[in-house]
């Protein structure tokens, strides 16, 4: 079932699997926008597989105003053992420029935050990059604020496959079993 929102001229919908080469070029434009298009090792068809195939590891949320589709939220779901409760992650939102400050990112994130209270989510968080004002700007309008205390650390490429290495394998059947 396709859940609709409409906000200030905003249509927020959950992408279709058509949907997949617009919102791969919308990424290629947020990491233009980033200066991190040499980052970008993604494909649409990893893209189609994480979005709509067997396991699916994230969602998406499209912004359609009159001129069509002009910005994504991609998000997917986290948990909080201190609240014992499911978050929400949003990974990436953008809007193209020549349709911001038209309230089509606001109602991406409130329909987001929508999404969370409907489905018991205890929070909502992402991380935005330091030198992204505008970015930090808008958040902060909306209520948000930022985890100061909080250091993100990541592990990819070559100390990821290292670690990964050295790891004692994964029972799975016990899990199974139990489960």
């Amino acid at each position: 079932m396709e859940q609709r929102a409409v906000t200030s001229g905003t249509t927020i919908r959950f992408a279709r699997p058509s949907d997949v080469p617009s919102v791969f070029a919308l990424i290629r434009d947020l990491a233009e926008y980033e200066h991190l298009s040499h980052e970008v090792s993604a494909t649409e068809a990893a893209l189609r597989e994480h979005l709509f195939g067997d396991r699916r590891y994230c969602e998406v949320l499209i912004a359609d105003g009159s001129e069509g589709s002009v910005g994504f939220a991609l998000f997917f779901h986290n948990y909080s053992t201190f609240q014992g409760r499911p978050g929400i992650y949003l990974e990436d939102l953008f809007v193209v420029p020549e349709a911001r400050g038209q309230g089509h990112g606001k109602a991406l994130l409130a329909a987001l935050a929508r999404l969370a209270v409907e489905r018991g989510c205890g929070r909502l968080e992402w991380s935005v990059l330091d030198w992204n004002a505008p970015s930090i700007q808008f958040y902060r309008a909306v209520g948000a604020i930022p985890m100061s205390e909080w250091t993100t650390f990541r592990l990819t490429g070559p100390a990821l496959q290292s670690l990964g290495e050295r790891g004692p394998p994964v029972q799975r059947e016990e899990h199974l079993k139990e489960g």
